[in-house]
């Protein structure tokens, strides 16, 4: 089972995914699990992108598709694999075409959770945070026993600045504009897959479910 995941920020896409690691034992593979795996395992590749981030430079796509093909080849893949994060361009979907074929491998699924920008807002920008604990909370969906106040330990609540109103709206605005032809471009090798993100978390699980059962 080699699955593509798409999803914007707050549409549960982690959630989603990690039931289907449970569900058929593959990995959820994304660009900086495969960076700090490489760095950790000292290998040539690895080596290379650390140098580039520890002098605050961006990791070239060269370098990721080294990484993705290094990470593909280790054993845990072999029953299949959800890449997260990657592609995000037209240009890396052809190459992961080539590293897979290589590998004598495709993608099966291309699953995309779709939410719509107004409800992803309102999930990111009700997110807080206990800067003491670490315990995170929503203001609609698990707010706190006290407003702006930790329920363990009293500290007073934060919000991250990257879950801003006006920030998330932007990276939403990035995310659309980067993803848009990625979404075409799957779409013409019949391969991509919308499930609503509106619904329970069960109710999107099982959506899923129908899909990946027909393989």
């Amino acid at each position: 089972m080699n699955l593509v995941f798409l999803g914007p920020p707050g549409a549960g896409k982690g959630t989603q995914a990690q039931f289907i690691v449970d569900r058929f034992r593959i990995p959820q593979i994304s660009t900086g699990e495969m960076l700090r795996s490489a760095v950790n395992s000292g290998s040539s590749v690895g080596l290379q992108a650390k140098a580039i981030m520890d002098a605050g430079g961006l990791v070239s796509d060269e370098i990721v598709f080294a990484l993705v093909r290094e990470r593909l080849h280790l054993p845990d893949c072999a029953s299949g694999f959800i890449l997260d994060g990657f592609p995000r361009t037209v240009a890396q979907a052809d190459i992961l075409i080539s590293l897979l074929s290589d590998l004598k491998k495709e993608i099966q699924h291309v699953i995309s959770l779709d939410v719509d920008d107004a409800e992803l807002i309102k999930r990111l920008s009700g997110r807080r945070t206990c800067p003491s604990c670490g315990k995170g909370y929503h203001l609609i969906f698990d707010p706190p026993a006290v407003s702006d106040t930790c329920t363990l330990c009293n500290a007073a609540l934060i919000q991250r600045d990257d879950d801003n109103e006006s920030v998330v709206a932007k990276r939403l605005e990035v995310y659309n504009l980067q993803t848009s032809p990625l979404k075409a471009y799957y779409e013409t090798k019949k391969l991509l897959r919308h499930i609503s993100g509106m619904g329970s978390i069960d109710s999107i699980s099982n959506s899923i479910n129908t899909i990946l059962a027909t393989d």
